[in-house]
C-alpha cells in the first residue's frame, strides 16, 4: 500500500513506522507545512519521498492519512479531495471524530465511502517526528468510527493495519466517542493546563514549581502537549467538553466547600470514592498501566 502522509509529526511518523514495520505500507510519501519535518522523517527512514504539495502527495497513494491537527482537516479534505485516486482510502488520527466525518462527507462527496475515522489512543507530550516510534501502538486502542456510509473493503483494510502493528481495534459511534474521549482525554489535558497556569501565575510561582515533586510532574505531564492540537481538539468538542468542565466545577466547588467548613468526613469520603475507582482502573487495551493519550497530531 501506498501511503501519502499528510502531517509529519510524531503520531503521523509513528503510524507510517509502524505501518511499515507490519507490512501494512510499502511506501511513504510526506507532505507537512514545515519542509524539514518531511526531512527529517526521510533521515529517520520513516518517509520515502518528500511532496511539494497536497496534490503531489496523494498522487497515486492507495491510502491517504490525515495526521494534522484536527482544525487543519477540513480545509486539507477539501484540498487533496480532487486528486485522490477512485480507490484510495483516506483515513485520519484525529482526537475528535464527529466534525471530521462532517467535513470528509462535505469535501469527498461521492469518495466519502473510501473515509475511515479513526483515532489511536497512544501518544507522548513529547512533539515531532524525531520522537516517533514504530512501537507506540503496541497493545493499544485504536478506535474506528464509521458511518452508514463507510465502504467494507476500506474499512477492513484500515483496521487490518492498526492490527498488524500491534493495536486492538474497536468500533464505535462517532459521537460516543467523542463523548467518552471529552471525559478521559480531552478534559484533563484542560484541567493540567489550567493548573499549570495558576501556579506559574502565583506570587510565589517560580518558588512552588522549584519545589514540584512526582505528584506535580505527574499530574501537569500533558500540559507540554502541543498548544495548537488541544486548541483544535477543545474547539471541535466543545459540546461534551464544556458538559465535562461543569461537571468538574462542580466537584471542585464541593471541594471547596468541605474545606472551608473544615469538614473532614466529607473530604474523606470524597478522597475514599475517587480512590477506590482508581485503584480499580487499568491503562492500555491489554490492562497496562502506561502512558495517556497526549499526542502531538
Amino acid at each position: 500500500m501506498k501511503l501519502a502522509l499528510l502531517g509529519c509529526g510524531l503520531l503521523g511518523g509513528s503510524t507510517a513506522a509502524a505501518w511499515r514495520r507490519a507490512g501494512a505500507a510499502s511506501t511513504v510519501a510526506g507532505f507537512d507545512r514545515d519542509a524539514d519535518a518531511v526531512q527529517r522523517g526521510i533521515a529517520l527512514g520513516m518517509i520515502d519521498t518528500a511532496a511539494g504539495s497536497v496534490a503531489e502527495a496523494v498522487a497515486g497513494a492507495d491510502c491517504v492519512l490525515l495526521a494534522t491537527p484536527v482544525g487543519a482537516m477540513p480545509a486539507l479534505l477539501g484540498a487533496l479531495a480532487p486528486h485522490l485516486q477512485d480507490e484510495a482510502i483516506v483515513t485520519d488520527v484525529g482526537s475528535t471524530k464527529a466534525g471530521i466525518a462532517d467535513a470528509a462527507r462535505a469535501a469527498l462527496g461521492a469518495k466519502f465511502a473510501r473515509f475511515v475515522p479513526a483515532h489511536p489512543i497512544a501518544g507522548a507530550e513529547s512533539h515531532g517526528i524525531e520522537n516517533a516510534t514504530s512501537e507506540l501502538f503496541d497493545g493499544r486502542w485504536v478506535i474506528v468510527t464509521p458511518t452508514a456510509e463507510t465502504a467494507a473493503d476500506a474499512l477492513q483494510r484500515i483496521e487490518g493495519a492498526w492490527t498488524a502493528c500491534g493495536a486492538v481495534v474497536e468500533r464505535m459511534d462517532a459521537r460516543e466517542h467523542d463523548r467518552i474521549f471529552a471525559a478521559v482525554s480531552h478534559l484533563p489535558h484542560l484541567a493540567a493546563f489550567a493548573l499549570m497556569r495558576a501556579v506559574a501565575a502565583g506570587a510565589e510561582g517560580s518558588r512552588c514549581l522549584q519545589f514540584a515533586g512526582a505528584g506535580f510532574r505527574d499530574f501537569t505531564r500533558i500540559a507540554a502537549s502541543d498548544a495548537t492540537m488541544w486548541r483544535d481538539v477543545a474547539l471541535a468538542n466543545r459540546e461534551a467538553l464544556g458538559r465535562e468542565l461543569t461537571a468538574y466545577r462542580a466537584e471542585l466547588e464541593a471541594l471547596q466547600a468541605a474545606l472551608d467548613r473544615a469538614d473532614g468526613a466529607a473530604l474523606q469520603r470524597m478522597f475514599e470514592d475517587a480512590s477506590r475507582v482508581r485503584r480499580g482502573m487499568r491503562f492500555g487495551a491489554f490492562g497496562r498501566n502506561e502512558g495517556e493519550d497526549g499526542h502531538d497530531e
